[in-house]
């Protein structure tokens, strides 16, 4: 970490400093922030997951419905646009000192920069906890509290090794995402994939393509792969879209008759974290959290 502006108060001169700014690791390289900035937006659900776990306090969130985890850290918080079309002009009336975006917001990086500073903190794919760890530590940098954010990864890597534990010689699994009736798999190298390859987990079809929104799947290729463990992600419940739920779309005969069904292996994991803030810190923790109990009865 380079300190690019010394403050006054380290040259002696008394009752005066200036905040220093910063160059922190970001998802597209080193980035210049403002040190310990007071008026922070963030634009990117696994982005407030970490600072609200960090004790950051927000001055803007995107007018969104969060996970129910997420609903103390954003209540009360101006809203400043979607994760897509921020507002602008609110923006500039704020003047925050710092906006954090990321994932869904990710394409509007350049435009919030007119702004004010933005990071861009995308959090993605096979290298998931990699990623969310270091988010962690960037955020520690910035807001001078590493030792806070030391713990909370030293937490995640101590989940990980026990679940890793729980799942260990308990058979493949197979990552479902339902959407209505429609389903999609997803392997290690996809936006799920972490718990694949963070958890030693092994793969049920281990030739699914490497795709952000997965490989849509049939109810016959279901039963073909015939998973010892299926792990389902249910979409429309995680955004609050009406439609036919996960259970429902998956009470059909062929998946019925999986290893999965028969030994009561199909885990409906906790959607919306996984889906909207997924590489948040509390987002990993709880679905790790899921995971161990599942595996565990």
């Amino acid at each position: 970490m380079k300190i690019l502006v010394t403050s006054l108060a380290a040259l002696g001169v008394p009752g005066l400093a200036l905040a220093a700014d910063l160059t922190v690791s970001t998802a597209t390289g080193d980035a210049t922030v403002p040190s310990n900035p007071g008026t922070v937006v963030a634009l990117d659900l696994a982005a407030i997951d970490a600072l609200d776990a960090l004790g950051v306090e927000l001055a803007g969130v995107p007018d969104i419905t969060p996970p129910a985890y997420l609903q103390g850290a954003m209540e009360g918080v101006a809203r400043v646009g979607t994760l897509f079309e921020p507002d602008y002009e609110a923006l500039a009336v704020m003047s925050p000192d710092l906006i954090v975006a990321g994932g869904r917001s990710q394409t509007v990086v350049t435009p919030l920069s007119a702004v004010a500073p933005t990071i861009d903190m995308t959090i993605t794919g096979e290298a998931l906890i990699d990623e969310a760890r270091a988010r962690v530590a960037t955020y520690g940098e910035i807001f001078d509290r590493a030792d806070a954010a030391a713990e909370l990864t030293g937490a995640l890597d101590d989940r990980i090794a026990e679940v890793q534990e729980a799942v260990a010689d308990k058979g493949d699994a197979l990552i479902l995402l339902t959407n209505g009736g429609k389903l999609s798999a997803y392997g290690a190298e996809s936006r799920f994939g972490w718990l694949h390859a963070a958890l030693d987990l092994p793969e049920a079809f281990p030739e699914l393509d490497a795709d952000t929104h997965g490989e849509a799947v049939s109810f016959e290729f279901i039963a073909e792969v015939d998973p010892d463990w299926i792990l389902v992600i249910d979409r429309g419940a995680a955004i609050g879209q009406e439609g036919e739920a996960a259970q429902a779309t998956l009470d059909n005969p062929l998946v019925a008759g999986t290893k999965a069904a028969q030994n009561a292996q199909i885990l409906y994991l906790d959607s919306a974290p996984l889906y909207l803030a997924g590489g948040g810190i509390r987002s990993l923790m709880g679905t790790l959290d899921q995971i161990e109990a599942g595996f565990s009865r």
